[in-house]
């Protein structure tokens, strides 16, 4: 196979806007022969924009044609479309989260397995060169032991007001399920993936649900709003590690924050901007470095380690059993936060 033959399910924002501009930039290993969406019409127009040969509205018809899908549906349909892909011999990119529970998550790595299919999860963020740095500096104990990360996820009154992101039915959750999950992603990647042992979550949507708010990313109707808009949580691992983890859409915050940091017995770390913090020579030592490629897209990054996995010539970045993880403390944390009280694991 001298290049892989890519199909893209669902064919929203994301799919223009980073997965069909990333493979098309890859034109040397991966073709997009086809894209899929319920509406037909819109399918064949992202076709014709794009130049691509084929479009559909049942995606059962397009697996015969590639290789490989890129799934940017719905969260609700995630598993669905994934497991009939994988049966069908098809490799699957299934955008975030892997799924709406765990369970599902089970029977699309199940799949994967019995049909020796790649099986992987667009947590971009991982693709990042700051969490590419950030991933070697842990792989080389410069921090030494972790003890306690800090994610913030935190957005000032940007609730997405298109699409489905305000539909639980359709989405599973917000905030959360959404935007902080990329960066629970990455925190547990550069953790290693620890084994967690208890959550206590708390989920707001009270501002969302207050008429006449203010909103920088388009209008929602707040009275059919009912996904989360904020969340906090604590995570405890097993071997004594701790994070405080948050997110949110819509804050009544100064600016946006993206922040992960980790304090280890070592040093510590930031990873926006990666900045290196230990002790040398009895003074403290702050430590930036120079990115060399600072316009490098995570997106295209993440599309080329999918295909050269597919190809055989790679070994996935983000694999089907970490996402899983993810999806169980995201459950966990909003289990949390319904029942008031901490979830043992």
């Amino acid at each position: 196979m001298t290049k892989l033959k890519m199909g893209i399910i669902g064919v929203g924002g994301i799919a223009q806007d980073r997965h069909i501009p990333s493979y098309q930039s890859l034109d040397n290993r991966v073709e997009l022969i086809a894209v899929q969406d319920v509406n037909e019409e819109r399918a064949q127009q992202v076709a014709d924009k794009f130049n691509i040969p084929k479009s559909f509205n049942r995606y059962q018809d397009l697996f015969k044609e590639v290789d490989a899908v890129t799934i940017c549906t719905p969260n609700k349909f995630h598993a669905e479309i994934a497991i009939a892909a994988l049966e069908a011999g098809v490799h699957v990119l299934c955008e975030k989260p892997m799924a709406m529970s765990t369970r599902e998550c089970h029977y699309m790595i199940e799949a994967a397995n019995r049909y020796d299919s790649v099986l992987s999860i667009g947590y971009h963020f991982r693709h990042m060169q700051e969490a590419q740095v950030a991933k070697k500096a842990m792989i080389n104990q410069e921090i030494g032991e972790p003890l306690v990360a800090r994610v913030q996820a935190m957005r000032r009154r940007k609730v997405p007001g298109w699409g489905v992101f305000t539909n639980k039915d359709l989405q599973g959750g917000g905030s959360l399920i959404d935007f902080g999950c990329h960066l629970l992603d990455l925190a547990l990647w550069l953790l290693d993936d620890p084994k967690p042992v208890e959550v206590i979550g708390r989920t707001y949507d009270r501002l969302s649900k207050t008429p006449g708010q203010v909103n920088d990313w388009g209008a929602f109707d707040h009275e059919s709003f009912n996904v989360d808009d904020h969340v906090t949580s604590y995570i405890t691992f097993e071997n004594g590690l701790s994070m405080q983890f948050e997110c949110s859409w819509a804050a009544n915050i100064k600016e946006d924050e993206t922040k992960l940091t980790i304090s280890g017995v070592d040093g510590g770390l930031s990873v926006y901007p990666f900045e290196l913090y230990q002790t040398k020579y009895g003074e403290l030592w702050d430590s930036t470095v120079k990115m060399r490629n600072e316009m490098d897209d995570p997106g295209v990054a993440q599309a080329a380690n999918f295909v050269d996995a597919c190809l055989g010539h790679a070994d996935l970045i983000v694999e089907p059993e970490q996402a899983l993880k993810v999806t169980k403390l995201i459950e966990a944390i909003y289990e949390s936060s319904e029942k008031g009280t901490s979830i043992k694991l």
